[in-house]
Protein backbone atom coordinates (compact mmCIF):
# COMPACT_ATOMS: atom_id res chain seq x y z
CA UNK A 1 0.00 0.00 0.00
CA UNK A 2 1.34 3.42 -0.96
CA UNK A 3 0.45 6.72 0.67
CA UNK A 4 0.33 9.33 -2.05
CA UNK A 5 -1.39 12.21 -0.37
CA UNK A 6 -1.46 13.63 3.13
CA UNK A 7 -3.77 16.59 3.70
CA UNK A 8 -4.08 19.01 6.59
CA UNK A 9 -7.52 19.95 7.94
CA UNK A 10 -9.19 22.56 5.76
CA UNK A 11 -7.53 21.53 2.50
CA UNK A 12 -9.59 20.34 -0.46
CA UNK A 13 -10.79 16.81 0.29
CA UNK A 14 -11.05 17.29 4.05
CA UNK A 15 -14.07 19.59 4.43
CA UNK A 16 -16.61 16.89 5.43
CA UNK A 17 -14.15 15.33 7.85
CA UNK A 18 -13.43 18.72 9.45
CA UNK A 19 -17.17 19.11 10.02
CA UNK A 20 -17.32 15.62 11.54
CA UNK A 21 -14.21 15.68 13.77
CA UNK A 22 -13.60 19.42 14.23
CA UNK A 23 -10.39 20.41 16.04
CA UNK A 24 -9.58 16.75 16.74
CA UNK A 25 -8.73 16.09 13.08
CA UNK A 26 -4.95 15.95 12.59
CA UNK A 27 -4.67 14.84 8.96
CA UNK A 28 -6.28 12.85 6.15
CA UNK A 29 -4.30 10.30 4.14
CA UNK A 30 -5.11 8.71 0.83
CA UNK A 31 -3.57 5.25 0.41
CA UNK A 32 -3.56 3.21 -2.76
CA UNK A 33 -3.43 -0.57 -3.02
CA UNK A 34 -2.16 -1.73 -6.43
CA UNK A 35 -3.18 -5.37 -6.04
CA UNK A 36 -6.83 -4.71 -5.25
CA UNK A 37 -6.89 -1.39 -7.15
CA UNK A 38 -8.52 0.50 -4.29
CA UNK A 39 -8.11 3.88 -2.69
CA UNK A 40 -8.39 4.05 1.08
CA UNK A 41 -9.02 7.29 2.94
CA UNK A 42 -7.75 7.30 6.53
CA UNK A 43 -7.96 9.97 9.18
CA UNK A 44 -5.76 10.70 12.14
CA UNK A 45 -7.71 12.13 15.05
CA UNK A 46 -6.95 13.20 18.60
CA UNK A 47 -8.73 10.93 21.06
CA UNK A 48 -7.32 12.28 24.32
CA UNK A 49 -5.60 15.40 25.60
CA UNK A 50 -3.95 15.50 29.01
CA UNK A 51 -2.17 18.30 30.77
CA UNK A 52 1.41 17.30 31.50
CA UNK A 53 3.00 17.90 34.83
CA UNK A 54 5.23 20.96 34.84
CA UNK A 55 8.86 20.33 34.09
CA UNK A 56 10.69 20.15 37.35
CA UNK A 57 14.17 21.52 37.72
CA UNK A 58 14.60 20.03 41.14
CA UNK A 59 18.12 20.11 42.54
CA UNK A 60 19.47 16.74 43.65
CA UNK A 61 19.76 17.84 47.28
CA UNK A 62 16.11 19.01 47.54
CA UNK A 63 13.82 17.06 49.87
CA UNK A 64 10.67 15.98 48.03
CA UNK A 65 7.43 14.48 49.38
CA UNK A 66 6.72 11.00 48.02
CA UNK A 67 3.35 9.32 48.41
CA UNK A 68 3.34 5.54 48.47
CA UNK A 69 0.10 3.58 48.70
CA UNK A 70 -0.52 1.44 51.77
CA UNK A 71 0.63 -2.09 51.05
CA UNK A 72 3.18 -1.18 48.36
CA UNK A 73 5.95 -2.95 50.25
CA UNK A 74 8.53 -2.90 47.47
CA UNK A 75 8.20 0.87 47.08
CA UNK A 76 8.43 1.26 50.86
CA UNK A 77 11.66 -0.73 50.89
CA UNK A 78 13.01 1.43 48.06
CA UNK A 79 12.10 4.59 50.00
CA UNK A 80 13.83 3.29 53.12
CA UNK A 81 16.95 2.28 51.21
CA UNK A 82 17.04 5.71 49.51
CA UNK A 83 17.32 7.32 52.94
CA UNK A 84 13.72 8.48 53.17
CA UNK A 85 12.00 9.55 56.37
CA UNK A 86 8.37 8.63 57.03
CA UNK A 87 6.10 11.35 58.42
CA UNK A 88 3.06 9.64 59.96
CA UNK A 89 1.20 12.95 60.46
CA UNK A 90 0.90 13.65 56.73
CA UNK A 91 1.47 10.03 55.59
CA UNK A 92 4.32 10.95 53.25
CA UNK A 93 7.91 9.94 52.76
CA UNK A 94 10.50 12.71 52.52
CA UNK A 95 13.47 11.75 50.36
CA UNK A 96 16.35 13.59 48.68
CA UNK A 97 15.52 13.97 44.99
CA UNK A 98 18.99 12.83 43.90
CA UNK A 99 18.46 9.50 45.66
CA UNK A 100 15.30 8.67 43.69
CA UNK A 101 15.96 10.35 40.35
CA UNK A 102 15.37 7.84 37.55
CA UNK A 103 13.70 5.24 39.79
CA UNK A 104 10.09 4.14 40.17
CA UNK A 105 9.80 6.40 43.23
CA UNK A 106 10.20 9.49 41.06
CA UNK A 107 6.71 8.86 39.66
CA UNK A 108 5.25 9.09 43.16
CA UNK A 109 6.52 12.59 43.99
CA UNK A 110 3.69 14.91 44.98
CA UNK A 111 4.02 18.00 42.82
CA UNK A 112 1.29 19.95 44.62
CA UNK A 113 2.59 19.23 48.12
CA UNK A 114 4.99 22.16 48.24
CA UNK A 115 3.48 23.36 51.51
CA UNK A 116 4.11 19.94 53.07
CA UNK A 117 7.86 19.91 52.38
CA UNK A 118 10.17 19.82 55.33
CA UNK A 119 13.88 19.45 55.88
CA UNK A 120 15.60 16.30 56.98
Amino acid sequence: MITRLKLKPGQKGTKALVEKYGENLVCVRYRYDKTSRTRIKTVEIIVEKKQLAPIQNTPDNAIVPVQIAYGAKELGKMARSAGGNWDADVKLWYIRYGNIKGTELEKHILLDAQQKQKSI
